[in-house]
């Protein structure tokens, strides 16, 4: 068994793989409803919303599809600082959705001026923004960011906080975020196949008013179902019920007290990157879920992996065109400090450092 220290998917314990072990309900069933009842105020209560959340069986680029098919009618502004940003430009433009990129260097930060220097242009109805990019370790100024569109009526906000919703404070209402999207397999320490989604009220409006929504991701159709403590198409129950235990757990002990943990993984690997290496993203910029440093060393990170998993463990390299010239140690799920300090060991003496 090898200990994962990759971006996604996480390690998952032994509980909630049990929890997600009990045996099937008809998810048409009083007991599926009871379960999804259950499981949607707490994930409210992580995302700090009152809004409609909703369960898709996907991963969370499904939501990121069925944002911009629901919600963009004129034109969309996408902010684009890595690899996994590019994918919501990408998923805007192959759903035939007018959009144009704004569009940073790897290892910068979308600056809201930027995006105010677009909006006041006044041809976008919505932007898209990933908080935390995976590919480049940068976490973009949300708040700011979420001021500047405030600003703009009629300009909706969607989120990708795929791999720092639970590592991270997010708070979609304060924010006013519209659309908030993420998924089981980084942050929530679950397997992946399982994606959340809320909406806001005046995103929901907008929905109504979409043509050619989509089948899958249909906003209007999930409210329907989710009235009903339901989905319109089959939900993964097993994973539901892993949810149902994660933030259960979490909840009980405190979700700043998860914040604090991850922040102090953060700084631990920050301080070990900046020591031996140095960080890829611009200074201030810097993920509270994983690190990405710059291979200053010019040492082979697959070689490096390659002892490290003889070890029992795995770091991430870099993400498509910055492989090997960086490489990734994440620090979400239930990581601990105590891991990370065992991990760095390791790098050190396998590089004599």
């Amino acid at each position: 068994m090898v200990k994962l220290f990759i971006p996604g998917p996480v390690d998952v314990s032994e509980e909630s793989f049990k929890a997600m072990s009990e045996q099937m309900i008809g998810h048409r069933s009083k007991n599926y409803a009871a379960l999804h009842g259950e499981v949607v105020p707490k994930l409210q209560q992580l995302m700090y919303t009152k809004n409609r959340v909703f369960i898709g069986t996907s991963s969370a680029t499904g939501w990121m599809e069925g944002a911009v098919r629901n919600c963009v009618k004129k034109k969309c502004l996408n902010l684009v600082c890595g690899a996994f940003s590019e994918r919501w430009h990408t998923i805007t433009r192959d759903n035939g959705k007018q959009c144009e990129k704004l569009e940073v260097e790897w290892g910068k930060a979308i600056k809201p001026e930027m995006v105010e220097e677009k909006l006041k242009t006044g041809e976008f109805d919505s932007v898209t923004l990933v908080h935390n990019e995976t590919s480049t370790g940068v976490m973009n100024p949300v708040k700011e960011i979420s001021e500047v569109v405030r600003k703009h009526d009629g300009v909706l906000l969607f989120v990708d906080t795929v791999s720092s919703m639970g590592g991270a404070k997010i708070p979609v209402d304060e924010l006013g975020i519209d659309v908030c999207l993420f998924g089981t397999q980084k942050d929530l320490a679950l397997p992946p196949g399982l994606a959340f989604c809320s909406v806001s009220e005046q995103a929901f409006e907008r929905a109504k008013t979409v043509e050619n929504r989509g089948a899958y991701f249909d906003f209007i159709d999930f409210d329907k179902y989710a009235q009903k403590n339901n989905t319109p198409s089959t939900p993964n129950v097993s994973l539901i019920r892993g949810v149902n235990h994660q933030l259960g757990k979490w909840l009980a002990e405190g979700l700043d007290k998860r914040y604090e943990k991850h922040a102090k993984m953060a700084e631990r690997v920050r301080e070990w990157g900046k020591k031996n290496f140095a960080l890829f993203p611009e200074p201030g910029y810097e993920s509270q879920t994983l690190s990405v440093m710059t291979n200053t060393r010019n040492i082979s990170v697959e070689d490096l992996n390659t002892k490290l998993k003889a070890k029992g463990v795995m770091i991430g390299n870099g993400y498509g065109k910055i492989k090997e010239k960086t490489f990734r140690i994440a620090h979400m799920g239930e990581t601990t400090l105590d891991d990370i300090n065992a991990l760095l060991a390791m790098i050190d003496e396998i590089l004599g450092l």
